[in-house]
């Protein structure tokens, strides 16, 4: 996979953080040793301090905040304890739903393998509120504002709601195939058809927080190629 340079994914910086577009695909931290890129592993080759402050799954696209000093990730990982960091995500599900800032409070235990279950007795507060940007047929693309921070937390709320991620297949939730969409959509004899997006369909869209230096700010995060072509797809053929 070609990847872009580090400078060009930078939304904003100042001495103390930078904030970046993750592209997908990329895991925030090192995963395993390796020689797999990585947000942490190119940061600091820009800034030799640098620490992520927050992860991104590593399907996820979207903002990312990067601490450039200690006192500066210090500073951060306050803010996110504290939840003064405002998160908000766009996600295309699976379905037609009307949520109409949709609170869904369910605790989530991590069951080790990367993968998370509901579970009231063990799990760990989660709260997420969910609102419905934009219907097509057999989508909604939905704005999605977690208040705490826990692992695959976006994807099992909406995946309690029977309202999965497309392509998040470990939540139930469907690949996109044009030939779903799209009426007379023809293959070619022994062409396999690819899902339109390679992943699950999450975005960090937004994030607002507090500079080290005091000032507040919001940064929006572009969404990245395959999710604007899968929502220009949906506009085309299922609205």
């Amino acid at each position: 996979m070609k990847f872009p340079k580090f400078a060009d994914l930078i939304l904003f910086e100042d001495e103390d953080v930078i904030v970046v577009n993750k592209p997908p695909f990329v895991a925030s931290l090192d995963e395993r040793e390796g020689g797999e890129i990585n947000m942490l592993r190119l940061a600091k080759q820009y800034s030799e301090d640098a620490q992520i402050c927050h992860r991104l799954d590593k399907e996820t696209s979207g903002a990312l905040i990067i601490a450039k000093n200690p006192e500066a990730y210090r500073n951060i990982s306050i803010q996110f304890e504290k939840r003064r960091v405002k998160k908000v995500y766009h996600a295309v599900i699976d379905g037609t739903h009307v949520f109409e800032n949709l609170q869904v409070d369910l605790p989530i235990l991590n069951v080790g393998k990367s993968s998370v279950t509901i579970s009231r007795q063990d799990g760990k507060r989660a709260e997420t509120w969910f609102q419905s940007l934009k219907y097509f047929k057999h989508y909604t693309l939905v704005e999605c504002r977690p208040v705490t921070g826990r692992m695959h937390q976006i994807r099992i709320h909406l995946a309690t709601q029977r309202a999965s991620i497309a392509g998040d297949e470990m939540y139930k939730g469907q690949p996109v195939y044009l030939s779903k969409l799209k009426r007379k959509y023809t293959l070619g004899k022994d062409q396999e058809e690819l899902p339109v997006i390679k992943r699950f369909a999450l975005h960090a869209y937004q994030l607002s927080f507090t500079l080290p230096s005091g000032t507040e700010i919001t940064i929006n995060a572009p969404y990245p190629k395959d999710f604007e072509t899968l929502l220009k797809l949906l506009e085309k053929f299922d609205s």
